[in-house]
């Protein structure tokens, strides 16, 4: 087998990164695989899980987690085997006067003789300056200013439309191309078994593939595997994460303290540096008595000499 072998079923989770998380449920038909056309999630955190599909001889699926059901449905409807049995009518054509406006404006709303909708009006006290020549300058027009008693534009209210008919729906016929297939998910001569792995992260583990005809036979066997060490298993994970939270914690300490060490030591000396310069002080302290007691005998020994000389004369 290699990567470019056919298969009848792919199934199982597929995992990469943040962005792609999905249960792959792939079927082979006239040499093409077709995905199912519902988005399927796998479980994704550190604890082993059970996934199981049933594939029934009515052209029905069902898929399980944990021997819990998923989904389910027809495989003619989740699965792009067949041309779509009804299709829209291509001769049908939304009537010109089909409304599908929900609301309108009130046609019976007026707006107020006294609405005030313009924001700017000419300044009544602006004068034409004498000298404005309306040849030369054109049109003499006087400086706007905020109108005071603007309200805003006006709008009729909205009421509920009285000829509301609905959206429109494309009526649909019987597709001509639709032909129903029995031959959809019966697979014979099932007779190997193969692994699609692409890992980044070390640490999946693989095991107990059931291929029967069974589906209670295969609950059980999924109870009495997965089942009886799951609870075990997220025992032993807890346990193990806790343990390497504490290892993490007494680093981290391990590595302040050392930090902290470092910064209140002025000199840059560590214990082993100290602890030396303590031992040549002690040194240097034994030895200065003893480098005197030579000295005052040196100068004993000259003045005895000195004395026997002058006994001699």
């Amino acid at each position: 087998m290699h990567s470019e072998s056919q298969y009848y079923i792919m199934f199982g989770p597929d995992i990469c990164g943040f962005g792609n998380n999905r249960l792959q449920v792939i079927l082979s038909h006239k040499g093409k695989y077709h995905e199912n056309n519902k988005t399927l999630k796998c479980r994704i955190n550190k604890d082993t899980h059970l996934y199981t599909l049933i594939l029934r001889p009515n052209a029905t699926y069902e898929v399980k987690i944990d021997n819990q059901k998923v989904t389910s449905g027809g495989l003619e409807d989740d699965w792009d085997f067949l041309p779509p049995k009804k299709i829209k009518d291509p001769y049908a054509r939304k009537p010109r006067k089909w409304d599908e406006r929900q609301q309108i404006e009130d046609p019976d709303d007026k707006k107020p003789e006294d609405w005030e909708d313009s924001e700017f009006i000419p300044d009544p006290d602006a004068k034409k300056p004498d000298d404005w020549n309306e040849a030369m300058d054109g049109v003499w027009e006087g400086p706007l200013i905020p109108n005071v008693k603007y309200m805003g534009e006006w709008k009729p209210r909205i009421i509920d439309n009285p000829n509301y008919q609905g959206e429109w729906i494309h009526p649909e016929i019987d597709n001509p191309k639709y032909r129903p297939d029995p031959t959809i998910g019966h697979y014979h001569n099932i007779s190997v078994l193969g692994l699609d792995l692409w890992q980044v992260k070390s640490g999946s583990i693989f095991d107990n593939f059931l291929l029967t005809n069974d589906e209670e036979f295969a609950e059980e066997v999924g109870n009495m595997t997965w089942g009886l060490r799951k609870d075990v298993e997220q025992q032993w994970r807890e346990l193990y994460e806790e343990m390497e939270k504490q290892k993490e914690a007494e680093e981290t300490k391990k590595k302040r303290e050392k930090e902290r060490a470092r910064q209140e030591d002025v000199w840059g000396l560590d214990e082993e540096d100290e602890e030396d310069a303590e031992e040549d002080d002690e040194e240097e302290a034994e030895g200065s008595p003893k480098q005197e007691g030579s000295a005052e005998r040196a100068s004993l020994d000259q003045k005895e000499a000195h004395i026997d000389q002058k006994d001699e004369l």
